[in-house]
């Protein structure tokens, strides 16, 4: 006898004979793509911390050639390059020197370094008898790959500045993302209170610790001409120079210009003893206030920047020009990046860290200064 095996009935059999395929239903179509949906939304956020990472670590590596080019420049050179080819002036009132940023030739640091960052043709295009604003070529106008920061985009982006002179010309510099630190307190008054590089070429020798001294942060760009940060051949406050803003102990302002017991050391400099006092108002990393980083064109006009630099999280002030480049006035910004929590910065001994917004103003005051005790 011979068995035949039972077959489940198909029911995928009509009642007209013909087979229906399988197919989704929509409502695993939605529970699909909601999964799909959600496996994105965990991995996007991980990809992106990823490639912020990779561009962290280039901006680092960039910024490391940046410092070992300053060294090799002070090894043929045996000095640092001065901070800018500007103008100095005796403060007779006060006794001091102040650093005119917009005076002489307003050329910066980081030209004088071109060679040394295999850009030699670049340099010699510069002649530094000449103010910036009036270079034949306008090699200011290029941009200088090694000095960007790939989280910032840089690379098509320039100030306009404004050319001295009759009638209304403008000169177009190049953006980048390095600036150096020439103070604890004010770019104006680096000789009094120096940092690193000043406005005259200091030997390294003359600079106790160089593991422990700041010589170059991170700066972002605005996408707006008349903001000048980040212009890389300009020796402005926060084109290619920063200053902490950290008072020492005893300022008085503008009462008592120098302070009440500042004991001098050689080259007619001050002993920098940060001032708790000034605590919350200095200008740490990403700062966002209550001091603003003090530029020439944050206007309150139809094209000015400042509104959009409000927006952007890198607030500006105008520099008065009433009160003039001094002991009354003050110029200082703070150091700036897109990398969450803070900023690429390179030590005068070539190594580069990481510096947190939420670093210890005073301990940053002591890394900036050099005649700290």
């Amino acid at each position: 006898m011979r068995l035949t095996r039972f077959a489940p009935p198909d029911f995928s059999v009509t009642l007209t004979g013909r087979r229906r395929e399988r197919g989704f239903t929509l409502v695993e179509l939605l529970v699909v793509m909601a999964i799909v949906g959600a496996m994105v939304g965990l991995l996007l956020p991980a990809v992106q911390a990823a490639r912020e990472s990779a561009r962290r670590i280039q901006c680092a590596s960039h910024m490391k050639n940046v410092a070992l080019a300053v060294l090799d420049f002070e090894t043929s050179e045996r000095a640092l390059p001065a901070a800018g080819l500007a103008r100095t002036r005796r403060d007779t009132q006060y006794d001091v020197d102040i650093f005119n940023p917009f005076g002489g030739r307003q050329i910066s640091w980081i030209v004088a370094i071109l060679p040394q960052l295999e850009q030699a043709a670049l340099f010699d295009r510069f002649d530094l008898e000449r103010p910036i604003y009036a270079q034949a070529g306008d090699p200011q106008a290029a941009h200088v790959a090694i000095l960007q920061c790939p989280s910032d985009d840089a690379s098509n982006r320039w100030h306009d500045m404004l050319r001295p002179g009759a009638g209304v010309q403008y000169v177009k510099l190049a953006k980048g993302n390095m600036a150096a630190y020439v103070s604890p307190f004010h770019v104006d008054l680096q000789y009094l209170y120096p940092g690193a590089l000043i406005g005259q070429p200091q030997p390294l020798r003359s600079i106790p610790d160089l593991s422990s001294t700041l010589l170059i942060s991170e700066v972002r760009t605005l996408d707006h001409e008349s903001d000048e940060r980040g212009a890389w051949a300009l020796a402005w406050n926060g084109a290619s120079l920063l200053a902490f803003d950290m008072h020492p102990r005893g300022w008085l302002g503008r009462s008592e210009g120098t302070g009440e017991g500042d004991q001098y050391q050689s080259e007619n400099r001050a002993a920098y003893v940060p001032d708790p006092d000034s605590l919350g108002e200095a200008q740490p990393p990403n700062n966002l206030g209550p001091n603003f980083d003090t530029l020439k064109y944050c206007t309150n006009t139809a094209t000015s920047p400042r509104q959009a630099a409000f927006d952007a999280g890198m607030p500006c002030v105008l520099h008065s020009a009433q009160i003039g480049v001094g002991v009354a006035g003050h110029m200082s910004a703070a150091p700036r990046s897109l990398h969450p929590g803070g900023v690429n910065a390179a030590f005068l001994d070539g190594h580069v860290t990481f510096l947190p917004d939420d670093i210890d103003e005073i301990a940053m005051a002591h890394m900036v200064s050099v005649t700290d005790n």
